[in-house]
């Protein structure tokens, strides 16, 4: 019988659940690291929520463990580098606590604008401070989202039912869904001089760490409110808290933070400040939801090998497996490829498939691929999510399928549409791995590495020797060198294999050098 620990407080249902299928459970909540280290070599499978911290220590300890489930829909408290290497499958449930969200962001809304929790105090000291707590009216408002996905959406319901005007910023928010929703899509700078509230409902990567920085706080209106019940680390505390008491901002209500428990923060004391301790997902329906859905997803994997809501595994049957597995990590990284080279709405996504990957399974391919392209700005998407968050966004996505390939036996190419054209990243599997062999229409064969560096330059002399120098100066080694061109002093790109990733200050001199049009930092 598999055996499941549960480390962190879950409903009573997934118990329930587990047991009827034939799953062992044991409860052991509040372990310390050290803990958990002792006791999970005895799993086949954890289930956490954001407490319990997987961490690579823990991973290398679990020898058992074929699968993670986190009951709920941030991951970040999860190795998943260390989980994939060590083969364990981490799964989330991204929809159970949807509307739990949206309704505190919304609560949280409410209880700046009337000022209830000092409100609340002051009242029951019997001070009755009648004057002292002049409020404002949500209606008529202009809020501003930041991430319009799922939660997001559910958040613009309910301010516009509030007759209040809602803009949103998202790359991946088409206008046609814009329209649909009900929203205006803007810029972030132009959400910023607009929103008398803001709202942040957007994963925290690379791309939206900081999001509200120091700088776009500058660019708010002045008394501008702001709610976070997203992640911790999308804002900066620090000048939130200047914010605050220089009144630029007005109020502000987080539920997260960017350490938690949250036993001390910068923000803590602050005026016109009311913090949660990260209740966003915390009522009795959610807690239900997330409970039955991943107590059903670890039963199937490990009674079956079904993969659900996986973050780091496709979903694919046993006997498509071996087939499918190196075409649906090709279709993975050039999506990846794509998404990174994206920095506007995407309209449209195409997939092909040419040769003898066109008589497969692509549902699955074509997932990777998605997946890969909505990575970049919206970290917890799977196979199993990707093509439903396209959807929601009102980006189009088509498959064609061609017999023959002039060149290769496979291959598979991906095409974005944005609002400034086409990108369009074709590969093939060689010798069991996957490579690029074509970007904007130019040939060439380059394996996937870790780190990429791409430069689109013109095709001149001496361009290779400045770029490698650079890269030696920056002590940058360098894997692999693949080059492109149209012809002879024309475009031209290259794609380099490096060990350490490129600096923000290095792309920027590799930008500077003559006949550079475009560098970029990949990370696959």
């Amino acid at each position: 019988m598999p055996r499941v620990l549960i480390a962190d407080s879950l409903s009573p249902a997934a118990v329930d659940i587990f047991r009827q299928r034939g799953v062992d459970a044991d409860i052991k909540t509040g372990l310390s690291k050290e803990d958990l280290i002792k006791v999970i070599g005895d799993y086949d499978g954890l289930v956490v929520r954001s407490d319990t911290k997987p961490n690579k220590e823990v991973i290398a300890a679990a020898k058992r463990l074929k699968v993670i489930g986190r009951a709920g829909i941030g991951v970040d408290n999860i190795d998943i580098p260390a989980a994939t290497a060590a083969g364990v499958v981490v799964m989330n449930t991204p929809f159970g606590n949807s509307i739990t969200t949206a309704e505190h962001a919304i609560a949280m809304m409410f209880a700046l604008a009337r000022q209830m929790p000092a409100a609340d105090i002051s009242t029951q000291a019997g001070k009755w401070e009648k004057s002292r707590f002049m409020g404002v009216e949500l209606y008529a408002k202009t809020l501003g989202l930041i991430g319009a996905g799922n939660i997001g959406s559910i958040v613009a319901d309910r301010a516009l039912g509030l007759k209040m005007k809602v803009v949103a910023y998202d790359p991946f928010l088409s206008p046609e869904r814009a329209v649909e929703m009900g929203v205006e899509k803007v810029e972030l700078d132009e959400l910023l001089a607009r929103a008398d509230i803001i709202t942040l409902h957007t994963p925290l990567t690379d791309k939206t760490r900081n999001i509200l920085s120091a700088e776009n706080l500058a660019k708010a209106k002045k008394g501008v409110m702001i709610v976070n019940c997203a992640r911790g680390g999308l804002v900066d505390e620090a000048a939130l808290r200047a914010g605050l008491e220089s009144g630029h901002v007005g109020a502000a209500g987080f539920d997260v933070f960017t350490q938690e428990p949250a036993k001390e923060n910068v923000l803590f004391g602050a005026p016109n400040f009311v913090a949660t301790p990260h209740l966003g997902a915390s009522t009795n329906e959610a807690q239900e939801n997330v409970a039955l859905q991943v107590a059903e997803q670890i039963s199937d994997y490990l009674l079956t090998g079904a993969v659900t809501n996986a973050l780091n595994s496709p979903s694919v049957t046993a006997e498509e497996a071996p087939r499918l597995k190196p075409f649906i990590a090709l279709a993975e990284r050039l999506g990846a490829f794509a998404g990174q080279m994206v920095d506007f709405g995407i309209g449209a996504i195409d997939i092909a498939y040419e040769g003898e990957v066109a008589m497969l399974n692509a549902r699955p391919m074509t997932a990777a691929a998605l997946a890969g392209v909505l990575r970049p700005m919206l970290a917890e998407i799977n196979m199993v999510s990707a093509p439903a968050v396209a959807k929601e966004r009102g980006i189009t996505v088509s498959e064609s399928r061609q017999e023959d390939s002039p060149i290769y036996e496979s291959l598979i190419r991906v095409t974005v549409t944005t609002e400034k054209g086409k990108r369009s990243f074709a590969g093939s599997v060689l010798a069991g791995a996957p490579r690029v062999v074509e970007v904007k229409g130019m040939d060439l064969d380059a394996p996937f590495a870790p780190t990429m560096l791409y430069v689109n330059n013109l095709d001149k002399p001496g361009f290779i020797g400045a770029l490698g120098s650079l890269l030696a100066e920056a002590n940058v080694n360098i894997a692999t060198f693949n080059l492109g061109r149209v012809s002879a002093g024309d475009d031209a790109i290259a794609l380099v294999g490096v060990d350490q990733a490129p600096s923000a200050e290095l792309l920027e001199r590799i930008e500077a050098l003559p006949h550079v049009k475009e560098s970029r930092a990949l990370r696959f």
